[in-house]
């Protein structure tokens, strides 16, 4: 039993011993900066750690680019006259008799306004049988349906034209004026132009991701670098699925910031514009010379920053900015953040030095209380 006697140091300097050996045990965010470089040296760890310098900086400024596949790239316009399953045309047939196959008493000509092209490709027109329509246009199909309708009344003329474009449809979903299904016509055969035909976007272009799916293939682009580079302006194709999205990347924040996940607001994201987005640096609690992103980087990028040809497969690696200088700033402002990245802010060495002064402040007060208690 510890004896508290006034004018004795000898139980406050043990509780202050006590005190300094649990302060590796008080709580905090996460590793310190010494602790982190420390790891980075030891064999075996599995990571590299790595302080941002300007050529880093520019082996690391990799960011996976969006954009079409050639297969996207290399399809040619859709041909506004085309005919497909689910288009509806209408035909008209003048017979050079007066009692005709198909003309009623009295008329010269017949008409049918809504011939559905079936899922097939075909159509039915009387007396000339199941005709395939699919492939062909308005005026190839006018010549078929009159050659097969030629046997039957002399010097048949037929007119072929597509009522609606319903079986060369897109779907345009997520954020635009309108979402649904829409005809591709000869205004709206590119990207571009049916994102304006369904209302344009909503949300903010810097933001903005394009996403076409076709079959099993799927393609991606900035809103800005359609417009920015038309090389880009796919030509559509029926079934396509066009979805308009907010950027779904983020990353982590964690440390002397709080904890958060973090989306991006720009199509670009520097570490001192992630650490802004965050609130910045607290200055009561964080280390600039000890932020951190953590990565794992693809084996080329690797070897680039590492400098190294022996490195084989993807590499975690720790880069360490320090933005107590001018030149950690314009490092920091430079350097690329990815995403699902981590940036890691360390706690400034007095902050465990407060933590402990406050656990030993607190211990010595209990202290003192007890001894005051046995006292009297």
């Amino acid at each position: 039993m510890i004896q508290f006697v006034k004018g004795r140091g000898r139980p406050l300097a043990l509780l202050a011993v006590v005190a300094a050996l649990s302060a590796c045990g008080l709580p905090r965010s996460g590793p310190n900066k010494s602790e982190i470089l420390a790891a980075g040296k030891i064999d075996g760890v599995g990571s590299h750690v790595v302080k941002v310098t300007p050529e880093v900086v520019r082996a690391a400024a990799y960011t996976p680019p969006l954009g079409f596949s050639r297969e996207f790239l290399n399809a040619g316009l859709v041909g506004s006259d085309d005919i497909r399953p689910g288009d509806r045309l209408a035909l008209t047939i003048w017979e050079n008799v007066d009692d005709g196959l198909l003309t009623p008493k009295g008329a010269n000509a017949t008409q049918l306004s809504e011939v559905q092209v079936d899922g097939a490709g075909f159509i039915f027109v009387p007396y000339a049988g199941r005709i395939l329509a699919a492939g062909n246009s308005p005026e190839a199909l006018r010549q078929i349906i009159t050659r097969k309708l030629e046997g039957q009344t002399p010097d048949p003329q037929v007119t072929v034209s597509r009522v609606a474009g319903d079986g060369a449809t897109v779907t345009v979903l997520g954020n635009t004026g309108a979402q649904g299904v829409f005809a591709i016509e000869r205004p709206t055969r590119t990207l571009s132009a049916m994102l304006a035909r369904a209302g344009g976007v909503t949300i903010a272009p810097d933001v903005t991701q394009i996403t076409v799916t076709r079959g099993n293939r799927t393609g991606r682009i900035w809103l800005k670098d359609l417009y920015d580079n038309p090389a880009q302006d796919i030509a559509l194709r029926p079934g396509d699925v066009i979805l308009v999205e907010e950027d779904q990347r983020e990353f982590i924040a964690l440390g002397a910031t709080g904890q958060n996940r973090v989306q991006f607001r720009s199509q670009t994201l520097t570490a001192l514009e992630a650490l802004a987005q965050v609130g910045g640096l607290n200055s009561n609690l964080a280390d600039p010379t000890g932020v951190f992103v953590l990565r794992t980087e693809d084996e080329k990028v690797a070897r680039a920053v590492l400098g190294r040809n022996d490195i084989v497969g993807d590499q975690k690696i720790v880069y360490v900015l320090d933005l107590t200088s001018p030149d950690g700033l314009f490092l920091a402002r430079d350097f690329l953040i990815r995403d699902e990245d981590t940036v890691y802010v360390t706690e400034a060495p007095f902050v465990q030095w407060q933590k402990t002064l406050s656990a030993l402040t607190g211990t010595i007060n209990s202290g003192q209380s007890l001894a005051t208690a046995a006292g009297g």
